[in-house]
């Protein structure tokens, strides 16, 4: 059933209040596909967790929030096992699960915002390791057709904090379950420098899953908001690639600029540093601002407009490209 004018401030963790025209949950296929039927031409909206969203206006058209839930083991053999999980599924909830049950693989993305089926479709990364390390496959509905596809890897063209479905079918499927393929081991990948100090300091020299995934968490809480508390989407900016001429060039005049290599040509630079050298990091504006603790976080205090917040990301995007001659990239999407 669709309802009228809700309001969607428990749906975004930014916890901007705005207006749905229609509003629908979906908790399984039938039901979606249904929902689906009763669009004829009217904008769409899906929302799993609502973490990598800004709402800058009232929302046309039916917004649905995917809460298709289910975990399962689909098959394993000695060295791997294959996890189904459903769309609307909370994504830490789906690492703890797979850390419960000794799957190894995702503990490296724990405490990241957001559903499940969400995941690939910003090929969600974090210290040392992307969804697409894991993938195997998910399932989708074509919102024309109301075909129910699977895509493997190659045909969800995942790259950095993208994937096929941000680009080229954007708005033209919904997610509605993901497979990963896990490890039966306790290999681990600590090759993050973060990780290795928050063990050293735990006094964990041959971690677990769980040691990691422990590290993450303390990592992520002692330098993230809880969007519970104060509203932010995470990460807001991308981490911007350039050639290593042009990195080379920057460190003349700035020798401690954080970045990492890709290959031979390139680099990546860290968006936060950029945004904290140019002098941006806990700065208020009214009711919202820059978190006082990672340069990449925005914040609503509480009462913020969407709009408000999006001029602070356009007046970033501006600061940092006069200072440095890089240009940021949103990783939330606006409407």
């Amino acid at each position: 059933m669709l309802q009228e004018g809700v309001d969607l401030k428990a749906y975004n963790t930014f916890g901007l209040s705005v207006k749905a025209e229609l509003f629908g949950v979906f908790r399984s296929v039938e039901q979606l596909k249904e929902l689906l039927s009763k669009r004829s031409s009217q904008n769409l909206l899906i929302l799993g967790g609502g973490s990598n969203l800004l709402l800058t206006q009232d929302v046309k058209g039916i917004v649905l929030k995917n809460e298709l839930l289910g975990i399962e083991v689909l098959k394993r053999d000695q060295q791997q096992v294959w996890i189904k999980a459903q769309g609307g599924e909370i994504w830490h909830n789906l690492v703890l699960y797979c850390i419960e049950n000794n799957f190894g693989g995702i503990e490296n993305l724990s405490l990241i915002p957001g559903s499940v089926g969400a995941a690939p479709m910003q090929n969600i990364g974090a210290y040392g390791v992307e969804i697409k390390d894991v993938f195997e496959s998910l399932e989708a509905i074509n919102i024309s057709t109301g075909e129910l596809q699977t895509f493997n890897t190659a045909a969800c063209e995942f790259g950095y904090r993208e994937s096929v479905f941000k680009r080229k079918l954007k708005d033209q499927y919904v997610i509605t379950s993901v497979t990963l393929r896990l490890s039966e081991n306790q290999e681990v990948n600590t090759s993050y420098g973060a990780i290795q100090e928050e063990l050293a300091k735990m006094g964990i020299s041959k971690p677990t899953i769980k040691n990691v995934s422990d590290a993450v968490i303390k990592i992520r809480q002692s330098k993230l908001p809880d969007p519970k508390e104060i509203g932010n989407s995470g990460s807001f900016f991308k981490n911007p690639v350039v050639s290593k001429i042009q990195l080379d060039k920057l460190k003349i005049d700035y020798p401690s600029i954080a970045n990492y290599p890709l290959d031979d040509h390139q680099v990546k630079l860290a968006a936060g540093w950029l945004i904290e050298h140019a002098g941006w990091k806990g700065k208020t504006i009214d009711n919202y601002g820059v978190h006082k603790n990672q340069a990449l976080v925005l914040v609503n205090y509480g009462g913020a407009k969407g709009e408000d917040i999006y001029q602070l990301s356009e007046d970033i995007m501006a600061s940092v490209f006069e200072k440095y001659g890089v240009q940021l990239e949103r990783e939330v999407n606006v409407i």
